[in-house]
């Protein structure tokens, strides 16, 4: 069978997973469309509290777009803007989506792989992951879209450093670099992903959503409105709120409703 996206929901989590390990997880042009619908699909679930993005087996998150396919649908510009066009909406849908995601990765790392976990809020890697951007050696480049994500976690001096070297990094440089938030024993990586997980889960929901949505805007660097300052309280005419305080006093754990 051919590399695919699954997406399976438990309760208020979604993985989604990167399922073609014969390839190393690459990504066919079929799996980029079908990651973007994934990912708009599950953006409109209200009561999703969490999305994992993870690749299948344990030796690759994700080695990028199927270099195999290059000959038929990516052999002239062209075709590399029509190919782009499927890839860019998948990772647009990833970095927008208004619910929590975590990146969960495991063994390589690379390319279009790096691109979409780029996109994740939370980037948590097993301590034998490795990560690098190594398409100077395909002759090719990364287009704006592309390109943004990596820019943004590192900056422009070390994505040129990963971009004109084409090396591989272990988890530890990767860390150093601020390429994910953190590594984990890969003994110990499912559980602490549970843990994460579990974290996430267990809060307001709706401060989550509103979070996201008030770091993106910080990250704009335009001028915040009257209207985008009153979007800071409105957590207080909710339910979880009220909820929230009240479990504190009572010294239990708070059940939010998402309302």
């Amino acid at each position: 069978m051919s590399g695919h996206i699954s997406v399976d929901r438990i309760a208020h989590v979604a993985v989604v997973t990167i399922d073609n390990p014969e390839r190393r997880n690459a990504m066919t042009r079929a799996m980029w469309i079908a990651m973007g619908d994934a990912f708009e699909a599950l953006a409109g679930q209200a009561d999703l509290r969490c999305i994992v993005l993870r690749g299948a087996g344990e030796s690759a998150f994700g080695s990028g777009a199927d270099i195999g396919e290059f000959e038929v649908i990516r052999a002239s510009k062209e075709q590399a803007v029509a190919f782009a066009r499927h890839g860019h909406r998948a990772m647009l849908a990833v970095r927008e989506c208004p619910i929590p995601t975590v990146a969960a990765i495991r063994g390589a790392c690379v390319g279009g792989g790096l691109e979409l976990a780029a996109g994740c809020d939370i980037r948590l890697c097993s301590s034998d992951a490795r990560f690098g951007v190594p398409i100077a050696r395909l002759g090719a480049t990364l287009a704006y879209p592309e390109l943004e994500g990596l820019v943004r976690l590192v900056g422009p001096v070390i994505a040129l450093e990963m971009l004109l070297e084409g090396r591989l990094m272990d988890a530890a440089e990767a860390m150093e670099k601020g390429l994910v938030s953190r590594v984990i024993a890969t003994e110990r990586f499912e559980a602490e992903l549970d843990n994460t997980i579990s974290g996430i889960v267990a809060n307001a929901p709706l401060v989550a959503r509103w979070h996201k949505q008030f770091v993106a805007r910080l990250r704009s660097r335009q001028m915040l409105t009257e209207s985008d300052c009153a979007m800071g309280y409105a957590c207080f005419d909710t339910e979880d709120y009220v909820e929230g305080y009240r479990a504190f006093l009572a010294k239990r754990a708070p059940q939010f409703s998402g309302r």
